[in-house]
């Protein structure tokens, strides 16, 4: 009749029958001195029996929807359940025997010696049965709590590309899921407040290891600070919510946490630790985080609009928006070599005046090498060779922003040869690896971009092909003879993309030649202020 019933059944049904003859034994245990030992090893007996059965009903519980017999550790814990529920029983019956003996015939009541150690034998079996079911049991468990995590994270992807009724159900899900928290604070008031106040509206993830700069948080202010502008009425309105990515909260960390959230404007996290390890893992690889600062855009209805928009960023660049509305010459060059600077900026000023354009000039630094840039600025300003961007920020924001829509356009899938933008990007991007370079451009339209040497060779060399700007204009002898200038010369494009920059594409085309390019692995270390001191970089070049 028991054969209906599963092991963990049978096991609780021989203890409920064994529980009578217990109660009466413990109850005379406390007046049986001489045996007390022997009583000792029925108790300790015993006390396994029990955790081995409360383990086997475990096992019986485990949630078919996560965990099947296809999974190797439940599988040999079933197998093993019958023979653990024999020696489970035996045991129950040893104990049964001796107790009704000693209840019974008294303490006098003498064992033989087989009957004597056999609770104890049998005591060792079921303890070394009892850490075999643990460990599998542990196992189990973290089988399934990775289950759980993969459906998480798949439910977590589906409701950032399905559209819902509004975004409280993808939000809640990446930030907190309980209604009783108050997940965000206020950067204004500094209280903290219910993810209610993000409802119906376009949200900007701002994601960041503690290590943002504050030059990376200035654009944001100032962005958020037009925002709100009175007499400015956007079509979407929006909120940032910034969510710190921390691997480990130290109590250095924790202070620097709070420094900076101290120093926000907008919403954030009220602590770390509320973002789930199931969040993090759809941070880190469906929006390709790396520790480098990114802004996702969710719309009102929850959806992944922009995977990383800080090239969307509003944030005007006032020495350009004057001349491209008044079609001015503009040469935007970078660099740190100062000496090619000095010739540069003479040279372009001398060719300016002698073909009676009006020419600006910017210089717009570099990505990497900030304490270099800044030297290279004060010498510029000194010398008073040019516009430059004083302010660290703007030459940060600069290359991130052409940085974030190279990206992008991976993230897309695209790198089409004929989208005139991507191939100028790569270009710019390229150059300033390589060293200097400028880009010359009329109103919106860009006419030369090039390396630095080019650009020189060809200004220099103005007496040779001056002539042609009488006869084709400035713009198209310029064009003429930088291309002639480009094809005598093969400069290696190269790119270097961090590995905390985001998703590395696994293949490249060259903006020169067009060709797919050679993969490198490189070490490299600029020893900038604010920036991870010793970076693994994938360098690519074009041989």
């Amino acid at each position: 009749m028991l054969a209906i019933y599963k092991w963990g059944v049978k096991l609780v049904l021989t203890l409920f029958a064994f529980a009578w003859n217990y109660g009466q034994f413990d109850a005379q245990t406390e007046h049986g001195a001489p045996l007390k030992p022997q009583f000792n090893i029925l108790k300790d007996l015993i006390g396994t029996a029990l955790e081995v059965t409360h383990c086997v009903i475990e096992f019986n519980g485990l949630p078919s929807k996560y965990i099947t017999l296809e999974v190797p550790a439940l599988s040999s814990a079933m197998a093993q359940i019958p023979s653990a529920a024999y020696w489970t029983v035996r045991s129950i019956v040893v104990c049964t025997y001796q107790i009704v003996s000693f209840t019974s015939k008294g303490y006098e009541f003498a064992l033989s010696t087989t009957e004597a150690w056999e609770p104890s034998t049998l005591a060792l079996k079921l303890k070394t049965i009892l850490e075999d079911l643990r460990k599998k049991m542990k196992e189990c468990i973290q089988y399934i709590e990775e289950m759980r995590d993969i459906e998480s994270y798949q439910m977590l992807v589906n409701l950032f590309k399905i559209a819902q009724i509004d975004n409280m159900k993808a939000l809640e899900a990446l930030i907190c899921p309980r209604d009783d928290v108050q997940a965000l604070l206020d950067g204004f008031t500094k209280k903290r407040v219910n993810l209610n106040v993000l409802r119906k509206k376009y949200v900007l993830l701002l994601i960041s290891s503690l290590d943002i700069t504050q030059d990376e948080l200035s654009i944001l202010e100032q962005m958020y600070y037009e925002s709100r502008v009175p007499n400015i009425k956007l079509q979407n309105p929006y909120e940032i919510v910034w969510i710190p990515i921390v691997d480990q909260l130290t109590d250095a960390r924790q202070r620097h946490f709070e420094l900076l959230q101290a120093s926000m404007t907008w919403y954030s996290v009220y602590h770390p630790s509320i973002i789930s390890t199931t969040s993090v893992k759809i941070i880190r690889e469906e929006w390709h985080f790396k520790n480098k600062p990114i802004l996702v855009v969710l719309d009102y209805q929850g959806r992944v609009v922009y995977p990383n928009a800080i090239h969307m960023i509003n944030s005007h660049f006032p020495l350009f928006t004057e001349q491209i509305r008044e079609r001015k010459y503009i040469f935007v060059y970078g660099g740190d070599d100062m000496e090619w600077i000095r010739t540069f900026t003479k040279e372009a000023k001398a060719v300016a005046a002698d073909a009676r354009i009006l020419l600006e000039m910017v210089y717009v630094g570099k990505a990497t090498k900030r304490e270099q840039v800044k030297r290279v600025i004060a010498n510029i300003v000194q010398e008073k060779l040019s516009h430059c961007w004083q302010d660290p920020a703007m030459i940060w924001f600069f290359w991130t922003r052409l940085e974030s829509m190279l990206f992008s356009k991976f993230q897309l899938g695209k790198d089409e040869e004929d989208d005139l933008v991507m191939q100028q990007i790569k270009r710019m991007i390229s150059f300033d690896r390589e060293g200097t370079w400028a880009v010359l451009s009329r109103g919106s339209s860009v006419l030369v971009n090039e390396h630095g040497n080019i650009l020189w060779s060809a200004l220099f060399e103005y007496d040779q092909w001056k002539e042609n700007v009488a006869l084709q204009g400035f713009d198209a002898a310029f064009q003429t003879y930088v291309a002639t200038l480009r094809g005598n010369s093969h400069p290696c494009c190269r790119f270097e993309f961090s590995h905390y920059a985001g998703k590395i594409p696994e293949s490249m085309k060259c903006p020169e030649c067009h060709h797919y390019m050679e993969k490198y692995t490189t070490f490299l270390c600029c020893h900038d202020e604010g920036i991870v001191p010793s970076l693994l970089a994938l360098s690519t070049t074009n041989t």
